[in-house]
């Protein structure tokens, strides 16, 4: 079927390390923070709060790291947070979007405008580059050993609410709906496939290639600064080769 494997490339080919792994638990955290603020700390009426605590099983988040947030964005009066996202161009004319989660909008906003300034790119305005991504879910199975049977598993992922499946690079890559891609990462969990990660993402509609040096090595420290931004949730751009 039908499929590109840059998302895999970009997204699950890092060194697992538990710096990575506390980053990604501090990320959920805002996240679940902001959703319990906004609809409660029942998952059973709060869609939001349930399809992150998915994500954060998801992601291997414990599950009394869990409770524990939970609990105090249900008693917590103080910190608050918003979720921001920027839209721009890095260099060449590389789409990038990325999203936030911020108690100091002034602060993050300076952040990534000056990212983009120093690497050569530059921030636009709202939607001035959105139109060339579409809203996925994607689920990543790991198959570097070799021991999953793919007709299997693409069968019992479409037979799950998939819509597309793709084999490239050591993984399986699942994409779904962007509101079913918990669901689904839970049903195929429960058949016993073990995914590497399950979440909303935002894929280009096409994939430009960067031939300059310059700008291909700008390219990498802009998204390793924002990588490494707290503030920062996710990145998504359309460069084909960094």
């Amino acid at each position: 079927m039908s499929g590109h494997s840059k998302w895999a490339n970009i997204k699950h080919k890092k060194e697992k390390t538990d710096s990575a792994r506390a980053k990604v638990f501090t990320k959920i955290g805002k996240e679940l923070t902001i959703a319990v603020k906004e609809g409660g700390g029942d998952p059973a009426s709060n869609s939001k709060l349930r399809d992150l605590i998915l994500k954060a099983k998801a992601n291997n988040v414990p599950n009394e790291n869990i409770e524990r947030t939970i609990k105090k964005a249900q008693g917590s009066s103080g910190e608050t947070f918003e979720e921001i996202t920027y839209e721009g161009y890095g260099p060449g004319g590389i789409a990038i979007i990325v999203t936030t989660t911020t108690d100091n909008r002034n602060r993050t906003a300076g952040n990534i405008r000056s990212y983009f300034s120093k690497y050569h790119g530059n921030l636009g305005q709202t939607g001035c580059v959105g139109y060339l991504f579409s809203d996925q879910g994607m689920i990543v199975i790991d198959n570097e050993d070799e021991d999953i049977n793919e007709d299997e598993l693409m069968e019992k992922a479409l037979d799950a609410g998939a819509s597309d499946f793709n084999a490239a690079d050591g993984v399986f890559e699942i994409a779904t709906e962007p509101d079913d891609v918990y669901e689904i990462n839970e049903k195929l969990n429960q058949l016993g496939y073990k995914s590497l990660s399950a979440e909303k993402t935002k894929v280009p509609s096409n994939y430009v290639s960067l031939d300059n040096e310059d700008d291909l090595k700008f390219m990498s420290l802009l998204l390793e600064k924002l990588d490494e931004d707290d503030d920062v949730m996710d990145v998504y751009h359309n460069c084909e080769n960094v």
